[in-house]
């Protein structure tokens, strides 16, 4: 009996600790029923004209859920002295803005003050996963957006520099595990990265070699022909696989060869279990993809906002 009374009491205070706001899958479905395939609508147009606009909406969701929470503070825009993150160092190659705000207008002429971007932002990220021939999942819904967007703050983004112990606190603070670590860097398996992200590894890398011996020669020679030394070319770079609009698991793979572009990618061998999620990510596609999928949904819960937004670009 007494063991049946704790174990209610500790329900009762996980229920009552579990926040009114929680994410739920038919949040809109009476308020705005149409909001997800009107997001799927204006992913699907965007992608036709523009095949990097699904790596880009999926990097967008990264990099707004990692500060502040998805939050859509990575939508607003910098406004007096206040310098927004998206003009934030890390942030300046994000792209696919448009995409999120397009749809915002649209979903603000059927249902106007309902939809958070933050939500839609969400819903564009599973939807351009699903474009580039990965798994679908439901959504979880009600994020709200916030009030608050600093430049300064994208310092906390995991940079691709990050040797493993960076990687795992840098999630870990997040509440995600290394699982999670894993599984959310398979989003390298679409996209294309500029040669700043990587030059550490293919010239002076360190006192002893010119080139990360951890990477595959022939690959390094490759990266160095497209990454000239004084590059002045400001879109030089490379694509982060070979199917780089293809969801798949080759990332994985080419962990394994030592063709990966970031020195976070091949960090992933350098411990233990990551090393055997590797492999078992490698070996499955279907491992691959469940974890991605269970991984997105963790990090999609990371909520810190405090309204709906009227516009995706400025706070109410």
């Amino acid at each position: 009996m007494a063991l049946i009374v704790a174990l209610l009491s500790s329900l009762l205070v996980l229920s009552a600790s579990s926040p009114a706001d929680a994410l739920s899958l038919n949040h809109y479905e009476k308020t705005c029923p149409d909001v997800e395939s009107i997001v799927t609508k204006a992913v699907q147009s965007a992608t036709t004209k523009d095949k990097t606009i699904p790596a880009a909406l999926l990097r967008l969701h990264f990099h707004d859920c990692f500060i502040r929470g998805c939050d859509a503070s990575v939508l607003l825009y910098s406004k007096g002295n206040n310098k927004a993150e998206k003009d934030g160092p890390a942030n300046l190659s994000l792209h696919g803005f448009y995409v999120i705000e397009g749809a915002k207008k649209e979903i603000e002429a059927s249902c106007p003050g309902v939809v958070s971007c933050a939500d839609i932002l969400a819903l564009a990220a599973r939807d351009a996963v699903v474009l580039s021939g990965g798994p679908t999942w439901d959504v979880p819904k009600g994020r709200k957006d916030g009030r608050t967007s600093k430049a300064s703050e994208t310092i906390q983004l995991p940079a691709p520099t990050f040797n493993i112990s960076q990687l795992q606190q840098s999630f870990s603070q997040r509440g995600l595990s290394m699982d999670d670590l894993v599984a959310l860097s398979g989003g390298h398996t679409i996209g294309f990265s500029h040669c700043s992200s990587f030059q550490n590894r293919i010239r002076n890398f360190n006192a002893t070699h010119d080139i990360d011996p951890t990477m595959h020669p022939s690959f390094a020679a490759s990266l160095r022909s497209v990454c000239l030394i004084n590059n002045k070319a400001k879109n030089a770079g490379a694509t982060m696989d070979p199917s780089s609009t293809t969801f798949d698991n080759t990332y994985y793979k080419l962990i394994l060869q030592g063709k990966t572009l970031f020195s976070s990618d091949q960090a992933l061998l350098t411990n233990p279990k990551t090393k055997n999620l590797v492999y078992k990510f490698a070996s499955s596609k279907q491992a691959f993809e469940k974890a991605f999928v269970n991984s997105m949904i963790k990090m999609g819960s990371l909520n810190g906002g405090q309204e709906i937004r009227k516009d995706c670009r400025v706070v109410n």
